[in-house]
């Protein structure tokens, strides 16, 4: 290649949460102020497009959006330096590879790359998945040794295998928080100050939950509307949702419990039931934001939690398959759902509640609308209509989001010291 680790130009093409390198540029109207910004950091340069990163840079990262990875490609991609390698940081690969494809020229090697965390997760141990696409495997192994600061566990896959296990692991898990947010909204409720919603599941339900609303739209919307696989997990989830809603209200409480164990058993494994559980309540019941006292919730028949394992079950979705690629949320959701389903006291209560106890139905309506309503703007491919339905519920919880945020980093770090990716 003729350059080293040592010796190599790094450029990136976008100035988000996860840019900020060596040579870069964002948008034209961001230049003055990037140029501040950066005045002061020694080996960081900022360029006015992508034009001038691109045409000097040994390693280009593309760092924007999954939405118009292909307008950025297609105006930058040809100025990319002879022999170069590029990649790209989005959640959905099928579009950029697709944009690197067609717009970068034949000299140009690709090796993309995925941090499976956000950006307030330290990224060591965490996984970080390497695509080698069109490279030699010098070049593999220059971008290694590059990104190896990180000290995150590298994961080898093809960018459809990245999609495929993406959408596993995050399309349905982020609808689901998602959901319980535009219900709570609806119902104009702050959970955390309402005794039903105090204690164990319902923290991480309400910490994750505010979590995602305090990130940036784009970042839920690229990965659920661009990946097909991911429209069809959202989906049926929905579907999931519905159904068991509709056994819920019509009261039948033998097909709703046959449902769910099924779904169960197909799910988690039969003998682990002795094994120890990825989350306990002494865990769950340390990080809150509620001044309450848990010893005042009632039962809660987890709508939420039961559906992701019904639509796991659908959709033939083994979780424990994918633990080396997950991400921070996926464990935290599989942990609080095996919780669940590995306590047959504590499902039995849920099923039981979901029957007999009305305290949920307002709340249950409004999260079955609300997963519907998301499934239908991704499989109508609205960015749109998906940013204007994330902005309007971000705006209504953003008073808490200093304090959930501080909590939440606390939970993520605790928990995953307990969930780590070796673990299964």
């Amino acid at each position: 290649m003729g350059f080293t680790k040592e010796n190599a130009m790094i450029g990136i093409i976008g100035m988000g949460d996860m840019g900020k390198m060596i040579n870069a540029c964002d948008k034209p109207d961001s230049f003055e102020d990037l140029k501040k910004e950066f005045d002061s950091s020694q080996g960081v340069t900022i360029y006015p497009n992508g034009h001038l990163v691109s045409r000097i840079s040994d390693f280009i990262i593309y760092s924007v959006e999954a939405g118009v990875i292909d307008k950025v490609v297609a105006e930058y991609g040809p100025s990319t330096k002879v022999g170069a390698i590029v990649g790209g940081q989005t959640s959905c690969k099928a579009p950029e590879l697709s944009a690197f494809d067609k717009h970068l020229p034949p000299d140009v090697e690709i090796v993309s790359c995925h941090s499976l965390h956000g950006p307030k997760v330290n990224p060591k141990g965490q996984p970080l998945v390497l695509i080698q696409h069109r490279a030699s495997d010098e070049s593999l192994r220059f971008v290694e040794n590059v990104l190896s600061c990180f000290g995150s566990e590298y994961v080898y896959l093809t960018g459809e295998m990245h999609d495929r296990i993406t959408a596993d692991t995050q399309a349905v898990t982020h609808a689901a928080f998602l959901s319980m947010g535009t219900a709570w909204q609806a119902n104009k409720q702050f959970p955390w100050e309402i005794s039903r919603w105090v204690g164990g599941i319902e923290n991480v339900k309400i910490n994750i939950t505010l979590r995602i609303y305090a990130n940036k739209w784009h970042v839920y919307a690229g990965l659920a509307i661009l990946n097909p696989a991911a429209k069809t997990q959202i989906r049926q989830y929905a579907e999931s949702v519905t159904d068991l809603y509709k056994l819920m209200i019509e009261g039948r409480r033998d097909e709703l419990k046959r449902r769910v164990r099924d779904a169960g058993a197909a799910v988690f494994k039969a003998g682990t039931e002795g094994q120890d559980l990825l989350l306990k309540d002494e865990v769950l019941d340390r990080f809150s934001l509620s001044n309450r006292p848990r010893e005042d919730t009632p039962p809660n028949n987890h709508l939420s939690l039961l559906a992701i394992v019904d639509c796991w079950s659908k959709l033939g979705i083994v979780p424990y398959d994918h633990m080396i690629c997950s991400t921070p949320l996926f464990r935290l959701w599989l942990g609080v759902t095996e919780y669940l389903f590995r306590n047959p006291d504590l499902l039995d209560e849920a099923i039981d509640t979901a029957i007999d106890d009305k305290t949920f139905r307002s709340d249950d309506l409004e999260f079955t609308f609300a997963a519907r309503a998301w499934s239908d703007c991704v499989s109508f491919g609205d960015f749109e209509s998906y940013r204007d339905r994330f902005e309007r519920i971000q705006k209504y919880f953003a008073p808490r989001f200093p304090e959930a945020s501080k909590l939440g980093n606390e939970m993520m770090k605790t928990i995953l010291e307990k969930t780590s990716t070796g673990q299964s």
